[in-house]
């Protein structure tokens, strides 16, 4: 999900390479995320050379993002390399670049590689799978001070942060600012924020209790923002309920109905009240990247391109878009998700419409999602799962929590690898990530 759009520069010198089309039909993938890795699955056997774009090498498991972030696990716990699919799927290549524009009227895409230059790459088929990056409504200057969560660069930002903020509260004889590198503010009570909090509480609590001699981390502040009512608002009312409460018996403050006025590097201003903090993690929204808006249809606010029943963009021709990047009303009039679960079916619709397109069959059927629960998991033995009218929560959901998200890594190893350090951590409440990346500053 991180094939973005890269900024052109005025005057950059670029070394522009045709490739040219096959004689057979070729599909263009941007996006290694879950949408695209399933479309690219399911193209598998189709008779027609598949073009995989991203601008990392990794694949992330990005449901377990915050577990890196918190020190749980490491980044390659939950990252897979996309190039090892060549040697699965005779009929893919994979391409490290960045996309940087789409030509539909000569069905050809711009793709930025390193150390080679801008690349014009033809295509009968384009799939966008681009997904989403944090959204500040507006105030992108809360980004400096503020990371999102949705990069293994991001995860281990805010892990040195967070890791960071404890030394400096060890080191000081300022109480105040003791008080503030001791205070961490989440922003957003959806998922990512519940997790997250839930996690830190954890690890300030068990992991970095006995760890230091001049300070108590279990006497760090948590502080869990949000505009709206409640915490997980895409939930059952009874479910956010169970959830704050847990919450809470975690130490965490949930303050909902507060907006954030303000970020900066001494804390928040929210709800006309100035909150001082050394770490502010931003868990609030998500936009799209700014692929979609070049394939010139319709956007959501956050945009997202609205697409018809099969996926495809309107009035252009063997173009769709997929995943977190599109936008797609569902029968009941309430929007696909974004999440894994809608990713991984509309990349699998898709790649499998378009192989049989290829065999001269038409798909006749629009694209059905089909709700597999919703889950949060909220710290240590505690979880609230649902799906339709079944509601659940405590230790058997987290159960079922873990096992799902074990059997979804990507490959074997990350599942040996994960299920290994979430027992070590759950019998030991020890966690093995705690590293704080060195400085190249002059001294250091």
């Amino acid at each position: 999900m991180s094939a973005m759009l890269a900024e052109t520069r005025p005057n950059e010198a670029t070394t522009v390479l045709e490739t040219p089309r096959p004689e057979g039909k070729r599909i263009v993938i941007v996006g290694g995320g879950f949408a695209g890795l399933a479309a690219a699955h399911a193209l598998r056997d189709a008779d027609a050379d598949v073009v995989l774009i991203d601008r990392r090498n990794h694949h992330i498991f990005q449901p377990l993002l915050y577990q890196v972030a918190t020190a749980v696990l490491s980044s390659a716990e939950i990252a897979a390399p996309i190039r090892q699919l060549e040697a699965r799927q005779p009929n893919l290549s994979v391409l490290l670049a960045e996309v940087t524009g789409v030509n539909l009227a000569d069905r050809t895409i711009e793709a930025s590689a390193p150390g080679v230059g801008v690349r014009k790459i033809a295509f009968d088929y384009l799939i966008v799978a681009t997904g989403m990056r944090p959204s500040y409504f507006g105030h992108d200057e809360f980004a400096r001070y503020a990371p999102g969560l949705k990069s293994l660069n991001d995860a281990e930002t805010i892990r040195a942060k967070i890791l960071g903020a404890f030394e400096i509260a060890a080191t000081t004889e300022d109480v105040a600012e003791r008080a503030r590198q001791m205070t961490f503010v989440l922003v957003g009570a959806g998922p990512s924020g519940v997790e997250l909090a839930a996690s830190l509480a954890l690890m300030v609590k068990v992991t970095l209790r006995h760890n230091f001699r001049r300070i108590d981390p279990a006497k760090a502040t948590i502080i869990l923002l949000d505009a709206g009512p409640r915490v997980l608002p895409s939930f059952a009312e009874s479910l956010s309920r169970r959830a704050a409460k847990h919450l809470a018996k975690l130490g965490v403050k949930i303050q909902t109905g507060v907006k954030v006025e303000k970020v900066d590097e001494q804390g928040v201003i929210a709800g006309g009240t100035r909150i001082p903090s050394a770490t502010v993690l931003w868990t609030a929204g998500v936009a799209a990247s700014p692929l979609p808006k070049l394939l010139g249809g319709k956007t959501d606010r956050a945009g997202r391109a609205l697409v018809d029943p099969f996926l495809r963009v309107v009035d252009a021709p063997g173009v769709f878009v997929v995943g977190d990047a599109a936008s797609l009303l569902q029968k009941n009039g309430h929007p696909v998700p974004g999440v894994a679960q809608g990713a991984i079916q509309e990349g699998r619709y898709v790649g499998r419409l378009i192989a049989h397109e290829l065999t001269g069959r038409k798909v006749k059927h629009p694209f059905n999602y089909f709700d597999k629960g919703n889950m949060a998991v909220v710290g240590k033995n505690y979880a609230v799962l649902e799906r339709g009218r079944l509601r659940t929560s405590g230790f058997l959901t987290w159960l079922v929590w873990a096992f799902v998200h074990i059997l979804s890594l990507p490959q074997h190893q990350n599942r040996m690898r994960v299920q290994r350090q979430w027992l070590w951590s759950y019998f030991t409440g020890q966690r093995s990530s705690r590293l704080i990346p060195e400085t190249n500053e002059p001294g250091h």
